[in-house]
């Protein structure tokens, strides 16, 4: 019996018993965290050496997070917490403030330059100190901080940076485990799925939504008959003492997936997310860029070409500057944003990039 079955059957049974609707939805989770799938779950991990347990799915309990966020001029971006890369944006946006992007001009060398650099003091820090804040003590503030961003500002300078540079927190520069320290395993391509995507949506009353949700890289191991896939998510830990990503049970792996809510003023402004992996922090700041600095529509920000670090735009100049220059077709550049903004004159328009397969609607 497929899962959908076992759900509906579930969200029935507490409606017939005349719960609310709220209470019938309860119910559903309490049948699938503790009913009888959970059992099923369980039998099925036990029976191929997995480590999942009942008593695993019974305890867990989701608790909604207030999100984490940064003004940009007059824009409010929130993003999901430090078990997320997406603070690794709102640092990235922190440090860019302090430059004037439009005078720049779009996608100059100057500008991907400037850019380039910041994102890479930003996911310095994330691989050195971001981590599940329930296990960790993550110094959030001060990476969040307006202070600290001008201090990382003061590390851009004319020629790419080659070195990995976490920031200084509590006067002591960070150190992320080494090449050394870490045993890498080649995974073969044809193991690799890309089945991350993305849902955004605004209505009519100013509700904003937007979610990233995925089954990691590797293609989902399917709980005997339950028809649920089991996600790969813990790949994301890391297996070194001491990093406040190691792995931990109960504790949640520093996940990629990093869905974004812009406010104007207080008002729905934009709702963005994108698969992609490392570059979802790169593609959606350039697209937030595209639309408040350089006066994009939607569509056209998500169209218009996009770089990951080594992207190529005016390219001779930016080698000159020490980048390493290589470039990817738009079939294959890992992400694929949309997009939905609120205009100033009240009308909700949509993006979504073509050659990622996405689609966009806006009513």
């Amino acid at each position: 019996m497929a899962v959908s079955r076992w759900m509906a059957a579930a969200e029935k049974k507490a409606l017939a018993e005349g719960k609310s609707r709220a209470a019938a939805i309860d119910a559903v989770g309490d049948y699938f965290y503790r009913g009888d799938i959970a059992h099923r779950i369980d039998a099925f991990s036990r029976a191929n050496g997995g480590l999942l347990r009942y008593d695993d799915m019974a305890s867990f309990r989701l608790q909604p997070e207030e999100p984490v966020s940064t003004e940009y001029h007059n824009y409010k971006v929130y993003k999901p917490g430090f078990w997320s890369q997406g603070p690794t944006m709102l640092e990235s946006l922190n440090i860019l403030e302090g430059y004037d992007l439009r005078s720049m001009g779009f996608n100059s060398a100057e500008y991907i330059h400037t850019v380039t650099e910041a994102l890479k003091l930003a996911y310095a820090d994330r691989d050195t100190y971001f981590g599940d804040p329930k296990f960790v003590d993550v110094p959030e503030a001060t990476l969040l901080s307006k202070a600290y961003a001008a201090e990382r500002r003061k590390e851009i300078g004319h020629m790419a940076s080659m070195d990995f540079r976490p920031g200084i927190i509590n006067g002591k520069r960070g150190k992320h485990p080494t090449e050394m320290d870490i045993a890498r395993t080649k995974i073969d391509d044809a193991l690799m799925a890309s089945d991350t995507t993305c849902v955004d949506a605004i209505d009519k009353d100013g509700v904003v939504f937007s979610a990233t949700p995925s089954g990691a890289w590797l293609p989902s191991v399917i709980a005997g008959d339950t028809g649920i896939p089991l996600t790969e998510r813990a790949q994301q830990f890391i297996l070194v003492p001491g990093s406040p990503n190691e792995l931990a049970g109960g504790k949640r792996p520093r996940v990629t997936l990093s869905p974004t809510i812009v406010t104007e003023q207080g008002k729905p402004f934009l709702a963005l997310s994108t698969p992609g992996g490392d570059n979802q922090e790169q593609s959606l700041i350039q697209l937030f860029f595209n639309v408040v600095e350089f006066g994009d529509n939607s569509q056209a920000a998500v169209e218009a070409p996009r770089f990951q670090t080594r992207h190529l735009v005016s390219g001779a100049e930016l080698a000159a500057r020490g980048h390493k220059i290589g470039y990817r077709s738009r079939w294959n550049s890992g992400a694929a944003p949309v997009m939905i903004r609120v205009t100033p004159e009240g009308v909700i328009e949509a993006g979504a990039d073509p050659y990622g397969y996405r689609v966009a609607h806006a009513y």
